[in-house]
């Protein structure tokens, strides 16, 4: 009977098989199947002692011998599936640990959370980590090899001044492209910069905390960036994003800066890589002119060719391979694309990853290249850094990578891959540093005018032109009247006729998009030399810089917008300026046929005004009572006319009528603000206001009475 033990614990081993626990489920399916075989021996074994009875001793210690040495390889089996159970639950937890940090919000728990993150990955086994797998999580986040964390500067020091140069980025979690693009721009505009600190802001929070949690680097976020500046004191902020195009990050950058606004003396925001969309997909700029060959350039270069022209008789196609976006921003792409044609660049192709706009998909570009009989292509990423995407959707092993896509489709002979973001090429450096220098805040920081400081009040100041058809009128010698105010410069000038219609400070092809904020005109009586007089348009120009060549498009009256570019220079202040020829041929002939060369006053009641700015109150009557003018009003005396600055307590004032000519609003949104002549103080000025708050629109009589004893 030495057998039955034995057939018990085998049977005990069968009955056991069909209950099973949670965490045996586990187990690898090599492991079950070797318990399985166990199993069924084992109840072979018992079904045969039960059978044969009491057999032969030999045959019983036989059989015996091979139920214990299965006994013990099931017990092994059993070691073997705690053991792979215990490694996959380590696992779990770091994975869980890691999804728990891949978010993009920051709160309280996000620095405890990283850290408990990179403990409980360094605390694993090289085989426990090749297990992390979770929603997000995998062996690369904590173990892929991206370069030297130390060479990066995260730029988030205190002791900033009172001027700073906030530089926001997406990011990126390859080191050693944060390094050579992120920090290769911030280097270089810090360099151009002496007098200003530059900081960094990343926008990706879940970038953020992957370096922080891997390389122990701690960068500050928006908010972050934002509050470290007001707290230490920053008066001036200039923010230099450092995205491709005004798409979704920049309108959420623009968003986080609404809520600090108020807590900085100015704020400004320059433009990002490409500068402003266009209204099509044929509208092109200097930036876009710039960074078009600036690439090519780098990647013909690397790609080992003398030129463009020499890779295409080489057979060779280069694809720039963008993000994509579902943005109004994504024409930016199918610009570039158009760029490159206006610079003859026929072998050079725009893709993105996301395939938006539609001929932007591999597919399209791959179906391009090859009817365009291209055999060789090289990839190379059209993004500010070469992270993820460049290193995986481009230049991935995987099949639908971009180089593996190229591949596959037979038609190419050669696929090569660039990986190397655009933030390392100098000249792309060169366009940031230059938007950074066109913010307007910082340029009225730097600018001085001629022997004085930046300071507010009014200067005469030369404006120039490219073109002998957009000049100032012959009358004024080339000048116009600069004001300053709080910092801000602004040139009034009189043209020679009124056949351009409006201004726009920038390119034609921005001035025709939706919302772009055109100058509308001012009518200006020019009185010549010979005592003739002539109406002219005027415009009130803004001047980001002095000396500096800026752009400013105008429109004709045919409905065609043009390009010129146009400078503002020899500024000074009046008395100690040569008397402008707006003095010396404007004035009225005087009782005894001569000129009057006193034209910088205006009568003013009992006393006179000269030129300059005021604040004047006025009594204001007509209408039903409830809508009004506001008072006090800004008066502007300029070559011995006035004119007044009124705002509607409404937005719904469409135009106004003075002494028989229609004035348009000269603002865009808000409480309706115009730009009125004012014959004389202290006497009734009747004025037309159309209202479209009715059903119609109406004209209402109103009377204004500007009061000289108010005059500040």
């Amino acid at each position: 009977m030495v057998g039955v033990p034995r057939v018990s614990f085998g049977m005990q081993i069968l009955c056991r098989s069909g209950v099973r626990t949670a965490a045996e489920d586990f187990f690898t399916e090599g492991i079950m199947k070797k318990k399985h075989i166990g199993i069924l021996l084992a109840g072979s074994l018992a079904c045969a002692v039960l059978a044969a009875g009491c057999g032969s001793e030999t045959t019983q210690t036989a059989q015996t011998q091979e139920t214990e040495a299965q006994t013990e390889e099931n017990g092994a089996s059993a070691e073997e599936g705690a053991a792979a159970l215990s490694d996959q639950a380590a696992a779990d937890e770091v994975a869980a640990l890691i999804d728990a940090i891949y978010v993009q919000q920051r709160t309280e728990e996000t620095d405890a959370q990283c850290a408990r993150a990179k403990e409980a990955w360094d605390a694993l086994t090289d085989a426990q980590k090749e297990l992390v797998s979770g929603e997000f999580a995998d062996p690369d986040y904590f173990g892929r090899d991206t370069g030297d964390a130390s060479k990066d500067d995260p730029r988030n020091q205190d002791e900033i001044g009172e001027n700073e140069i906030l530089v926001v980025s997406f990011g990126t979690s390859f080191n050693d492209s944060r390094v050579s693009d992120i920090k290769g721009i911030e280097d270089a505009i810090a360099q151009a910069n002496p007098d200003w600190s530059v900081r960094r802001a990343f926008t990706a929070q879940i970038i953020i905390n992957h370096i922080q949690a891997r390389d122990g680097e701690f960068i500050d976020n928006m908010d972050q960036a934002l509050e470290r500046a007001a707290a230490n004191g920053v008066k001036h902020l200039v923010v230099q994003p450092t995205h491709l195009m005004h798409g979704a990050e920049y309108d959420e950058l623009m968003e986080a800066l609404t809520a600090y606004a108020d807590r900085f003396e100015s704020v400004k925001i320059a433009e990002p890589l490409l500068g402003e969309v266009g209204a099509d997909a044929a509208a092109v700029n200097a930036d876009k002119e710039a960074v078009a060959q600036a690439i090519t350039e780098a990647a013909v270069q690397e790609a080992g060719y003398d030129s463009p022209a020499a890779a295409q008789e080489d057979g060779a196609a280069f694809v720039f391979m963008g993000h994509g976006t579902a943005h109004t921003a994504k024409v930016s792409y199918s610009q570039m694309q158009t760029q490159m044609a206006d610079l003859e660049y026929d072998n050079v192709y725009i893709g993105t990853v996301e395939g938006e706009p539609e001929e932007t998909s591999c597919e399209a570009v791959i179906d391009a290249a090859a009817q365009a009989g291209y055999k060789k292509v090289i990839l190379r990423p059209l993004m500010v850094v070469a992270g993820d995407h460049a290193n995986n959707d481009m230049a991935g092993e995987e099949a639908d990578s971009w180089a593996s896509m190229f591949a596959a489709s037979g038609h190419f002979d050669s696929v090569e891959t660039q990986i190397a973001g655009l933030g390392a090429i100098p000249a792309i450096q060169d366009i940031y540093v230059a938007h950074t220098a066109a913010a307007s805040e910082l340029q009225r920081q730097q600018a001085k005018l001629p022997g004085t400081a930046v300071t507010d009040g009014i200067y005469t100041a030369r404006f120039q032109t490219d073109s002998s058809m957009f000049k100032v009128n012959e009358a004024y010698d080339g000048r116009g009247t600069l004001t300053v105010r709080n910092g801000e410069m602004t040139i009034h000038i009189s043209l020679s006729s009124q056949n351009i219609v409006n201004l726009y400070p920038g390119l034609a092809a921005d001035a025709q998009k939706a919302g772009a904020e055109v100058l509308e005109p001012t009518t200006d009586t020019v009185v010549y030399a010979d005592g003739t007089t002539e109406e002219v348009y005027g415009f009130d120009v803004p001047v980001p810089a002095l000396d500096t060549e800026f752009d400013l498009a105008i429109l004709g009256r045919k409905g065609t917008w043009y390009d010129h570019k146009v400078s503002v220079s020899e500024a000074a202040e009046p008395e100690d300026a040569e008397k402008p020829m707006t003095e010396q041929k404007a004035g009225a002939a005087d009782e005894n046929g001569g000129q009057s060369t006193d034209t910088g006053s205006a009568k003013a009641g009992a006393g006179e005004l000269k030129d300059g700015t005021y604040s004047i109150a006025f009594t204001f009557a007509g209408g039903s009572g409830k809508a009004e003018i506001l008072s006090p009003a800004e008066l502007t005396v300029r070559d011995g006319e006035m004119t007044a600055r009124v705002e509607w307590n409404s937005p719904n004032y469409d135009y106004m009528i003075v002494e028989g000519k229609k004035y348009m609003p000269v603002n865009q949104s808000g409480n309706s603000v115009f730009e009125i002549p004012v014959a004389a103080l202290d006497e009734e000025l009747t004025v037309t206001g159309d209202t479209v708050a009715m059903s119609t629109p109406h004209e209402i009589e109103y009377t204004l009475t500007f009061h000289a004893d108010t005059l500040q």
